[in-house]
């Protein structure tokens, strides 16, 4: 038997193997659940558009919603993560966002839509980190950052997904009038309620799922945490518990300082943040989280909107434009015909394909980053997203133009990548504060960028590749300062020697 080992070592002799596919499998379901609640609104605020009679600001302010109500909760819900569990939180998140995402099936306008979808985001904000602090804190630290890396393609995949699923549904033309609500369900509504779905199937799957050992190692409960390694070394092995060797943990970090009282509680995990010696990376990550956030989420939440004027400028045969013109050609036509609340079926074909294209390439340089490193696959992703962005409304050749946009909007793949520093530099105690944050000063960002982008898309497209290009090249000069593998791995050593 092997007494007083530490964690990151007994971790490693649970193995690698079904439990931690398993792992992934509930992954899925949880961030499809928490990104078809919060980018659901890029298909059902145009949809709905025809019955809810909304402007062009109202559907903005509708779209930049579920942002709203991650930055109202994120800091919460990491609070909740670091001081009642991963589990027990992310059971209550996905059931409160399948309540409430549901019931915005049947909102009767534009603002009750609006609130309830503020309330289901509200409710999954802390899904995204949470889940990648559960799966990071439960896989052995030589695949952990593949691992994280690889729930940007499970994010990818879902989205599109979406857009697979508005293909058969959109164009239904049943509607059955309600008389209490005074309105008619039809097909955006049907649509609403199975993207509410993915959220009830998470909330059964955390259920079966064990909680963090670290985090139960970190709260001082070391028999529960064997108990749970122990779990992964037969699930992983098929061999008896009686194997598995470990009968001692040692945590390779700080603990957190108990106090008493919400607020206080709150603020002592909030604080090690922002003083050293995690004060400068909690800088430097939220900066990029802001920019990459600022910059490429925005993009993908109206990707619906621009591929769809794309694809109609190419069909009425706007072949020599620039990116731009096609857009501001496709919206004159929409403007001067008869008002259509439908999405081009083939531009949401084109929406799918990107995706799963984006969802394949991010499964290769997950698997590839151990080898070139993390941090010089962000830089190259940044720096070559940044380049294609400044790039795209230099030539009037929609096949030159067209994998340039794509290429720019690759940056959403920096979103896993960025994630795998918040999960591995930060201890335990507030590991998912800090992830939270993070992800919650990013899509704060967002809301800004989506309702600018709107905007701008309109009435100065070009400006808006130029603005959002520069910035996202500018990202990649400052990821330069971010720590590299090597050091992340000495600062470690250097703990918990301390």
């Amino acid at each position: 038997m092997v007494a007083n080992i530490l964690f990151e070592d007994a971790l490693d002799m649970t193995g690698f193997g079904k439990f931690n596919y398993l792992s992934l499998l509930l992954n899925v379901s949880l961030i499809m659940g928490m990104a078809f609640e919060i980018f659901s609104v890029a298909y059902l605020v145009p949809a709905s558009a025809c019955e809810l009679l909304t402007t062009n600001s109202q559907q903005g302010m509708m779209a930049g919603m579920p942002l709203f109500g991650i930055i109202a909760t994120s800091h919460f819900w990491g609070y909740l993560a670091d001081t009642r569990g991963r589990k027990r939180v992310l059971s209550w998140s996905l059931t409160l966002g399948f309540v409430t995402g549901a019931s915005a099936t049947f909102s009767p306008n534009w603002i009750v839509f609006s609130i309830l979808k503020f309330m289901s985001s509200s409710a999954v904000a802390g899904t995204f980190a949470l889940s990648l602090t559960l799966l990071g804190e439960c896989t052995p630290s030589r695949r952990r950052s593949t691992m994280i890396a690889l729930t940007t393609s499970i994010f990818l995949a879902s989205t599109g997904l979406m857009a697979i699923l508005t293909i058969p549904i959109l164009p239904l033309s049943f509607s059955y009038y309600i008389p209490y609500l005074n309105i008619h369900f039809n097909s955006w509504r049907l649509l609403n309620a199975m993207f509410a779905v993915p959220c009830a199937v998470g909330a059964v799957g955390i259920m079966f799922a064990y909680e963090s050992p670290k985090y139960l190692l970190s709260v001082g409960d070391e028999a529960q945490a064997l108990d749970v390694l122990r779990g992964i070394f037969v699930i992983n092995s098929g061999k008896s518990g009686d194997e598995y060797q470990v009968t001692a943990l040692t945590l390779d970090e700080a603990n957190a300082v108990h106090v008493k009282g919400l607020w206080a509680s709150m603020v002592s995990q909030t604080m090690p943040l922002l003083k050293p010696p995690l004060l400068k990376n909690t800088v430097l990550l939220s900066i990029l989280f802001i920019i990459v956030y600022f910059c490429i989420n925005p993009y993908t939440v109206w990707l619906p909107y621009v591929t769809d004027g794309f694809m109609r400028s190419l069909e009425s045969g706007d072949k020599d434009f620039t990116f731009c013109q096609m857009l501001r050609s496709s919206q004159n036509v929409t403007m001067s015909e008869t008002s259509d609340c439908s999405l081009n079926q083939f531009a949401m074909v084109t929406v799918f394909a990107v995706n799963v294209s984006l969802s394949a390439l991010n499964t290769v340089l997950s698997t590839l980053i151990n080898c070139f490193g993390r941090k010089r696959l962000l830089i190259a992703v940044q720096l070559f997203a940044g380049t294609a962005g400044l790039l795209v409304n230099l030539s009037s050749n929609w096949q030159i133009s067209g994998p340039l946009f794509i290429a720019y909007v690759a940056g959403v793949l920096n979103f896993g990548f960025l994630s795998t520093f918040s999960v591995e530099i930060f201890p335990t105690y507030v590991k998912a504060m800090a992830v939270c944050l993070t992800l919650m000063l990013g899509r704060g960002s967002s809301v800004l960028g989506i309702n600018l982008l709107k905007s701008m898309l309109v009435n100065n497209c070009e400006a808006s590749f130029y603005i959002f290009g520069g910035l996202t090249f500018a990202g990649g000069l400052i990821a330069f300062l971010l720590p590299a593998d090597a050091e992340i791995s000495k600062d470690k050593a250097q703990s918990i020697k301390k």
